[in-house]
């Protein structure tokens, strides 16, 4: 063992298809996760900015779960979904709630009050306010709670491992329990690799979405 190099580029080159299935499980785990998290936070969200009272009790529960350890929140799951993509994404979606539901109600809250006046002096119903002005202009914020939220997810997604769901945790995994270096920063390098990638995507997409934001940002 100690003869052996802390890094193996050939033990990488050699196992480059299982990396691209390894990647392949990762984006999915996460792309979905990711998508049903802003399905449930994206309605939740609309409720509590309409109804305020509900606003505490929502993030309230979002923060619970937040605040489970993933290993822990993924043996209570188990038992009733075995070790399967399903218990995996239940507990990735669950992380993403306080973040997006945060984001989408501070993105709305920030909508100038002048904005909303000049909208109701316009006729504007609430509903039209909410998607011609008020959500338009909280698109920054809300891609904000987008990105933190993939990322976050990207991270989480290597544990999934430990429940057989794969991902670039297999590699760290598979690094620890055979004291295999090479496996263990692999995995941990493109993990934080995909995480800063997507990050980039995600701010080049905030860009060319929300191109008011940006000449309003050159203009101060």
């Amino acid at each position: 063992m100690s003869g052996q190099p802390f890094f193996r580029f050939d033990w990488v080159w050699d196992h480059r298809d299982d990396i691209m299935t390894r990647l392949g499980e990762h984006l999915e785990l996460t792309l979905i996760a990711v998508f049903l998290g802003f399905l449930i936070a994206f309605p939740i969200s609309l409720f509590a900015y309409r109804h305020r009272r509900v606003y505490a009790p929502i993030t309230w529960v979002a923060g619970i779960l937040y605040t489970i350890p993933s290993l822990a929140l993924f043996a209570f799951l188990a038992p009733f979904t075995g070790l399967s993509v399903t218990t995996a994404e239940m507990g990735l979606v669950s992380y993403t709630l306080l973040i997006l539901i945060r984001n989408i109600v501070g993105g709305l809250d920030g909508v100038p009050e002048d904005v909303r006046e000049v909208a109701r002096g316009m006729g504007y119903t609430p509903r039209q306010m909410l998607w011609k002005v008020e959500l338009p202009l909280a698109v920054p914020v809300i891609f904000a709670g987008v990105r933190i939220a993939t990322v976050t997810t990207i991270g989480l997604v290597t544990v999934t491992a430990l429940i057989g769901q794969g991902g670039f945790g297999y590699f760290i995994l598979q690094g620890l329990s055979r004291f295999f270096s090479t496996a263990t920063i692999l995995g941990a390098v493109l993990s934080i690799a995909l995480a800063v990638l997507a990050d980039r995507l995600l701010i080049a997409m905030e860009h060319r979405l929300t191109p008011w934001a940006r000449a309003r940002g050159g203009a101060v």
